[in-house]
């Protein structure tokens, strides 16, 4: 039977907590398992990993096959390197001196980690307090420039003055009837007046040919 060493998933929808189980490989994933070697928790931070070393070596020693993920578990917690120092035949001594290095480094690369959570969060209060200031110029800035809406009021007074001016075009208009008016009369006397000598001489033209007429008569009866 080939046993693996495989994630078992645990916990609630959208928060998994993992079993970490030797088990048959034709089982399925979280099907029945051998026993139980320990635990992973991704959610919490920094991320929970908790193994019974003994009994993973027990098993690894025994032929059992870790799945990808579970190696890089065992990766982290430096039991995958006192695995391998065993196969190669290191003594206790050189094991005791590698796993001590690897602790070492592992304290220095938290130490990163956390000086470089640090500094994301000195930098996002930085940011947050950068963007209240910004708000804060903001909600001044109206009342600097409260003057600027008086303009408004000015425009309101133009309708005025254009309202005082309309009077007096109307004013300057109405006389400018009158004096047509005016015009219209003289205009129709004058017509007039050039009317009357033209009836004179027509009068006078008609009176010449009855003179003549009556002149004619008296030559005729004077010749008789």
């Amino acid at each position: 039977m080939a046993v693996k060493l495989r994630l078992r998933r645990m916990g609630k929808k959208k928060r998994p907590f993992y079993r970490i189980v030797a088990a048959d490989s034709r089982a399925p994933r979280d099907g029945r398992f051998i026993e139980l070697v320990g635990t992973y928790d991704p959610i919490s931070k920094p991320m929970n990993i908790e193994l019974q070393e003994d009994r993973v070596m027990y098993w690894l020693q025994n032929g059992a096959q870790p799945t990808d993920t579970v190696k890089n578990l065992f990766q982290k917690k430096g039991v995958w390197l006192k695995w391998h120092l065993q196969k190669s035949g290191a003594d206790e001594a050189k094991i005791a001196a590698e796993l001590g290095k690897f602790e070492l480094l592992q304290k220095e690369k938290e130490a990163r980690l956390e000086a470089k959570a640090e500094e994301k969060k000195r930098l996002k209060a930085e940011a947050k307090q950068k963007e209240a200031e910004e708000k804060a110029v903001e909600a001044e800035a109206p009342t600097t420039e409260a003057p600027a809406e008086e303009v408004p009021v000015e425009e309101a007074a133009a309708p005025v003055e254009e309202q005082a001016v309309a009077p007096e075009e109307a004013k300057t208009e109405e006389p400018a009837e009158e004096e047509a008016k005016a015009e219209e009369p003289a205009a129709e006397e004058e017509v007039k007046e050039e009317a009357a000598p033209v009836e004179a001489v027509e009068e006078e033209s008609a009176e010449k040919p009855e003179d003549q007429s009556e002149e004619a008569a008296e030559d005729t009866e004077e010749k008789k």
